[in-house]
C-alpha cells in the first residue's frame, strides 16, 4: 500500500498582531506564528482553514500543490 503525501500550505505572518483582540493572538500563536515574516508550514484541514479566514488580514497562504507548478 502506497502512503499518500498530504497537502500542506505554507503561512506567513505579514502584519503585526499588536493591537489585534486576544483570540485573534491565540490563533496566531496556535499556527505557530511568532515573529513577522516566520513561516510555517502546516497540513492542510478543515480546522486549520477555519483557523486562517480567522486571521486573513494578517497572514499568506501559499497551497504547495500551486507553489509546484
Amino acid at each position: 500500500m502506497a502512503k499518500t503525501k498530504e497537502k500542506t500550505v505554507k503561512v506567513t505572518l505579514r502584519k503585526s498582531t499588536i493591537g489585534e483582540k486576544p483570540k485573534t493572538r491565540a490563533t496566531i500563536e496556535g499556527l505557530g506564528l511568532r515573529k513577522l515574516h516566520q513561516t510555517v508550514e502546516q497540513v492542510d484541514s478543515p480546522s486549520l482553514r477555519g483557523m486562517l479566514a480567522k486571521v486573513s488580514h494578517l497572514v499568506e497562504v501559499v497551497d504547495e500543490s500551486e507553489a509546484e507548478e
